[in-house]
């Protein structure tokens, strides 16, 4: 594993996301990069953390629970990124930051009930399949209006925002409506629940610079920090 690697992509990832929030005419600090360690051992993510990664995503419940503890005592913030079941979701919420991929009410409603028994329970965002693809989880764009009331009657697990992933193999352009469509439903349902919603989770490594000018607040970025760092 080459260190200055890992350096160098995560400099540049940083680098990026600063450019393409001045074009927005937005702070970067208001950005926060997620990175992802999916399917990565222990040794290349204590490199990337030395290098200055501070927030990091897994999809899978069960692989977040082995890094948490082989891991343990690094100065990092864990988020889960990807599809999480009910009956995984006591063992998860201690152990994150935020989950970012909240797919339905009823999940929602399990977290919410779980959280009252925690100090500091994690944050959440709505996952909208705003692409419409069958094989991705989440709310239809033309249901969040539909439960407003219902997710803002969730008052112990804080619902702070929305999440998506852009179309499959879809080019940085081609997803950009994907990702203004997203913030145009966030506004439309903090007018709608009464609630905040100051996040908006979405781009990955080839399409975060689009998701960062229509208002991204976290983006998930995997391959692009990872890429030629095992030499």
């Amino acid at each position: 594993m080459n260190p200055d690697r890992f350096r160098d992509n995560l400099n540049a990832v940083r680098a990026r996301m600063d450019e393409a929030a001045r074009r927005a005419g937005r702070d970067p600090s208001g950005v926060t990069l997620v990175a992802v360690t999916k399917r990565n051992p222990p040794g290349p993510i204590r490199l990337l953390v030395d290098a200055g990664a501070t927030d990091l995503g897994e999809n899978y419940p069960q692989e977040l629970w082995s890094k948490v503890e082989s891991l343990a005592g690094l100065p990092v913030r864990w988020h889960l990124i990807g599809h999480l079941q009910g009956n995984k979701a006591k063992k998860t919420l201690p152990m994150v930051r935020m989950v970012h991929a909240v797919d339905s009410l009823k999940l929602l409603r399990t977290l919410d009930d779980l959280a009252g028994g925690l100090a500091e329970p994690p944050a959440v965002c709505l996952q909208v399949n705003v692409s419409g693809e069958d094989s991705k989880h989440g709310w239809g764009p033309d249901d969040l209006p539909r439960d407003a009331d219902s997710i803002a009657s969730c008052r112990n697990i804080p619902v702070v925002g929305l999440m998506t992933i852009a179309g499959y193999g879809t080019t940085p352009d081609e997803a950009r409506p994907a990702f203004a469509r997203l913030r145009d439903l966030r506004d439309g349902l903090r007018t709608a629940s009464g609630l905040a919603l100051p996040e908006l989770s979405m781009g990955m490594s080839n399409d975060f610079e689009a998701a960062i000018e229509e208002g991204a607040t976290f983006i998930r970025v995997g391959s692009a920090l990872f890429e030629g760092a095992e030499g």
